[in-house]
């Protein structure tokens, strides 16, 4: 956890309190995969204590996160419901490429990269981030299903270590970040950029080689650097070291010390694979990159870091190119749809900007299932939206959005849909809302040449007026018009109102708006 005093005239923020409490959140049942009843019970007695601290120094607003450990367990979902319901603590589950995202951000508000490329990793209880980023736009986000407590748990039975088994963890290692390493050497062109090491394994390691030599721990830590060597010796003195040793003649507090060795592994053949002779720490990683995140989304954000309030339009626009929609299709879709939410916001429904924003954002990618094929299109759609690993947002809101744009046609949401199941009732309900203006904004640009310029509607119950404005004098848009009698039932079964259309004949055209103002 921390605490921090949002500064907006600067802007920038301060930290107040930091606290961290190891759960081993990861360690799950080997059999089924699911978190374990010990290790969601010493998360709750954390989580409490954190939001207890929190209260005293006077915290307005909470934001937490899950990675990798509630993101892989089939009861994850549950274990944050149980959360909810028994601390009243939301939790945002976020992909192992977002997270490597705020991490970077957490290490832009703590270090000046100078326009030099960075190699930044993050090793975590059950995956390793790696990211390449020279302070502006990241330009590599991968998350490694390699970490300190996973390999621990799954790999090591011998303590200490056998030579057997440290060879086959060596080779394992290896082989899993063959992949992130060799995209990273291609980005890079084979040349060798700084290390950037961030959170507990590594701040550990640090801390640990300062007692070796005999000397006090540098305060702060931020901007020291270990070489590989130092690295590689730091796995040797580990490996023949059991745990209890590790803890007596190392003093390496019991949580950290059973870990240690697999997460200094972890660094060891990553720095040989990318052939780094050092690692630079910083202080600041995904915790504070979450504080960026949340000061980039309510337009408080430092200069150097102005670029990445953009994220998520930049990360649907380029999900849409990935899948060759029709932009020019996908932008006058979100005109339309947006044009009819903000016209009847607060008389239809108490939509906020976050709605707004993913509803553009759904009638930009609508139709990207086109690209696997045309019949079922709005189900593919639903799926490389959902694991296309858009940037900016959240598991939930990734649902959402997917099942927004899923049901652009032909069934409206149901129960017996796996995606739109999962779903809590509050999503369910702004999934409801806004595929039925998705609908007759899709209806509305049936030939997909922007026939109808602009909306506006009128709300007298039980009708509701809709006044289609044609982009060419003389356009009878039948085509748009037959179809939105035909896609506008959903609407009024969920508003209970009769959808009227009028085509009008505008002395003045109106401005369109700018769906890209999110």
């Amino acid at each position: 956890m921390v605490v921090v005093r949002i500064q907006p005239q600067i802007p920038a923020f301060t930290v107040m309190a930091r606290e961290k409490e190891t759960v081993r959140l990861g360690e799950r049942c080997p059999q089924t995969g699911n978190l374990t009843p010990e290790a969601m019970a010493r998360a709750l007695d954390a989580l409490q204590r954190c939001l207890t601290l929190s209260r005293i120094h006077q915290a307005e607003v909470t934001i937490a996160v899950a990675t990798s450990a509630v993101r892989e367990a089939p009861n994850g979902a549950e274990f944050l419901q149980r959360v909810a319901a028994e601390t009243g603590l939301v939790v945002d589950l976020i992909s192992g490429v977002e997270e490597a995202r705020c991490i970077y951000l957490g290490v832009l508000s703590g270090m000046e990269l100078d326009r030099k490329n960075h190699i930044v990793i993050d090793i975590g209880g059950g995956s390793t981030e790696l990211i390449l980023g020279d302070g502006g736009e990241p330009q590599y986000l991968s998350s490694t299903k390699v970490g300190a407590v996973r390999l621990t748990q799954e790999m090591i039975t011998t303590d200490p270590i056998s030579n057997a088994e440290y060879e086959w963890l060596r080779a394992y290692l290896q082989g899993m970040l063959e992949w992130p390493t060799h995209d990273l050497r291609q980005r890079l062109h084979r040349q060798t950029v700084p290390m950037i090491g961030t959170s507990g394994t590594i701040e550990a390691l640090f801390l640990l080689h300062a007692q070796m030599t005999g000397s006090p721990p540098p305060q702060p830590l931020q901007g020291q650097k270990l070489t590989r060597t130092q690295v590689q010796n730091l796995v040797q003195k580990l490996r023949y070291l059991n745990d209890q040793q590790r803890r007596e003649q190392l003093h390496i507090p019991p949580k950290r010390s059973e870990i240690i060795l697999a997460g200094a592994m972890i660094l060891q053949e990553t720095m040989n694979l990318l052939n780094c002779d050092h690692i630079i720490y910083c202080e600041r990683a995904l915790r504070e990159g979450i504080i960026v995140n949340w000061m980039l989304n309510h337009g408080l954000i430092a200069d150097h870091l102005r670029y990445q309030s953009s994220v998520r339009q930049r990360s649907v626009y380029k999900l849409a190119d990935k899948y060759r929609v029709r932009l020019d299709h996908g932008k006058q879709v979100a005109d339309l749809a947006l044009e009819f939410f903000d016209q009847t916001q607060g008389i239809l429904h108490t939509g906020d900007s976050l709605e707004r924003a993913y509803l553009w954002a759904a009638a930009i990618l609508h139709n990207c299932g086109h690209f696997i094929s045309h019949d079922a299109h709005h189900k593919h759609s639903y799926y490389l939206i959902r694991y296309g690993e858009l940037l900016g947002y959240t598991e939930n809101e990734i649902e959402i959005i997917a099942n927004i744009a899923r049901y652009h046609r032909k069934s409206s949401p149901k129960r017996k849909h796996e995606g739109y199941a999962c779903l809590d009732k509050a999503s369910r309900g702004i999934v409801e809302r806004l595929s039925a203006f998705l609908r007759i904004a899709v209806a509305l640009d049936r030939r997909q040449i922007g026939a109808i310029e602009h909306l506006e509607c009128r709300v007298e119950p039980p009708n509701l007026h809709l006044y289609l404005y044609p982009q060419e004098p003389g356009d009878d848009c039948a085509l748009e018009l037959w179809n939105l009698s035909y896609k506008k039932a959903w609407f009024e079964s969920l508003f209970n109102l009769k959808v009227n259309p009028h085509l009008a004949t505008p002395n003045v055209t109106k401005q369109k708006k700018l769906s890209g103002h999110l």
